[in-house]
């Protein structure tokens, strides 16, 4: 399908451009030979300017109103010339009748008396092979008064337009052929590059359908399975059966439901979020109060697992010299629910790969020009919030693929996690592409280091606006 479309693309990139070529050398042909024609024409208007001013005119038989053309006075050389490119004349007298020619051979051309120029083929003169030649003439009635002394007919071989127009249609189909070459060879090569992310879209497209139809058919499978021994039951007579066994099936019913509905929910979001049509809205976000909220929810978790859950406020000394800044220091613009979500994320995330008597901090610091930590530059202020955790930690090898949507670094995780990590076959491997969305659409950044069995450190990066600053009422 996609070599199909490939050779398409290519296909109609060169058909437009030959057509738009064609037009080009078509425009480029019609305009040069316009140009040699009315250069011809120019030279033989000149060539009848001069021979009428030389001219000899005399009166008949000595009266003044009785005038004629002395032809052995006015075209006193009639020499042949072996020349091609010369410029052939022609008298005629008043009637019509050749009188003079500068041609071996008489032309069997009516006299056309329009002063314009004009292209005519005579039959038999042609050379080299040829049956005919043409010529561009133009003709011009003699008049002194009101009476016509005769008509002055200039000639000039027409190979001077067809020679060069032949040579410059060679040279433009010469042109254009190699150029639609080349187009053609560029077509390929551009539509292939144009069609690369396009491959890569569907192929994660695939991928994402596969694992997403995957996920679905768990949830689905077991309560299928539930419900028809529920009714197998029914249907067996065993309507006195224990309800607390009914009961149980309907709690796993509810259960798998319920985990069901929250992978819609995130196929829903991520996709919102890939489409671009999230109308979910900014507004002012104290983030250090965020960060107050997630850990409280998070505390009880912590502490069943028996977690130290931290967290962690870094003053700047301009806020010990100056308390007002305090209240909007770590306040920016986002939504207020995603950001509640990612960190959600993150803090659960690192609850689940944490072993008891383990220990999670959550940092939220703010970045003014330069990190002194990581040496990184930011045009803005931005916040930087760190999630460690002491867990099992994460391979190097499963880094780059950690935010792909449904991977999990299950089997290399648990080796040591025990029933800890056990807790991620329940999960859905959205978690973290969900957020790392959430961060891309607050135009922020996320990081991750991990050493195996010493644990794994998220950071988010968002920015602050400059006029953002102390809008929070």
């Amino acid at each position: 399908m996609f070599q199909a479309t490939r050779r398409r693309l290519a296909i109609w990139y060169t058909a437009i451009t030959a057509i738009l070529l064609l037009l080009f050398a078509s425009g480029v042909y019609l305009y040069v030979r316009s140009t040699l024609v009315e250069r011809i024409d120019d030279t033989l208007y000149h060539v009848v300017e001069v021979v009428e001013r030389s001219l000899v005119i005399e009166p008949i038989n000595f009266q003044p109103t009785q005038l004629r053309v002395n032809v052995e006075a006015s075209f006193p050389n009639n020499a042949e010339s072996a020349e091609d490119d010369r410029i052939d004349l022609e008298w005629f007298s008043s009637n019509g009748e050749l009188l003079w020619s500068t041609f071996s051979e008489i032309l069997d051309i009516p006299i056309h008396t329009h002063h314009i120029g004009e292209t005519v083929r005579i039959e038999g003169m042609g050379g080299w092979g040829e049956s005919a030649q043409l010529f561009r003439q133009v003709t011009k009635r003699i008049e002194k008064g009101r009476q016509v002394l005769g008509y002055l007919r200039v000639s000039h071989p027409w190979f001077e337009v067809t020679k060069p127009s032949r040579e410059l249609i060679f040279d433009l189909a010469l042109g254009i052929s190699l150029m639609l070459l080349s187009v053609a060879a560029s077509g390929w090569f551009l539509s292939g590059k144009a069609m690369e992310p396009v491959g890569e879209s569907y192929q994660r497209l695939k991928q994402f359908t596969a694992d997403a139809s995957h996920e679905l058919r768990s949830p689905i499978a077991l309560i299928q399975t539930n419900v028809q021994i529920a009714l197998a039951d029914l249907d067996a007579g065993e309507e006195e059966k224990n309800t607390v066994e009914y009961k149980q099936q309907l709690k796993v019913v509810e259960r798998l439901t319920q985990r069901l509905g929250k992978l819609v929910n995130d196929l829903l979001f991520l996709a919102r979020q890939d489409s671009g049509i999230s109308t979910d809205l900014f507004s002012s976000c104290p983030l250090d109060a965020l960060l107050m909220e997630v850990v409280e929810e998070q505390q009880l978790v912590a502490r069943e697992k028996q977690i130290n859950l931290v967290l962690n406020l870094v003053d700047s000394a301009l806020t010990k010299v100056n308390p007002e800044l305090l209240e909007n220091w770590f306040t920016l613009r986002g939504n207020w629910e995603q950001l509640v979500r990612l960190f959600t994320n993150l803090i659960g995330n690192a609850l689940q790969y944490t072993p008891p008597q383990g220990v999670i901090k959550v940092e939220l610091e703010r970045i003014e020009g330069i990190n002194r930590v990581t040496g990184r530059r930011y045009t803005n202020s931005h916040l930087q919030i760190k999630v460690s955790d002491t867990g099992t930690g994460i391979p190097a090898d499963a880094l780059p693929k950690l935010f792909d949507r449904f991977y999990r670094v299950d089997p290399a995780r648990t080796h040591r996690g025990g029933k800890t990590a056990t807790a991620t076959t329940t999960g859905s491997g959205l978690g973290l592409a969900i957020a790392q969305a959430i961060i891309e659409h607050h135009q922020g950044q996320i990081q991750v280091t991990s050493n195996l069995g010493e644990g794994t450190t998220f950071t988010v990066i968002l920015p602050i606006l400059s006029q953002e600053l102390g809008v929070r009422s």
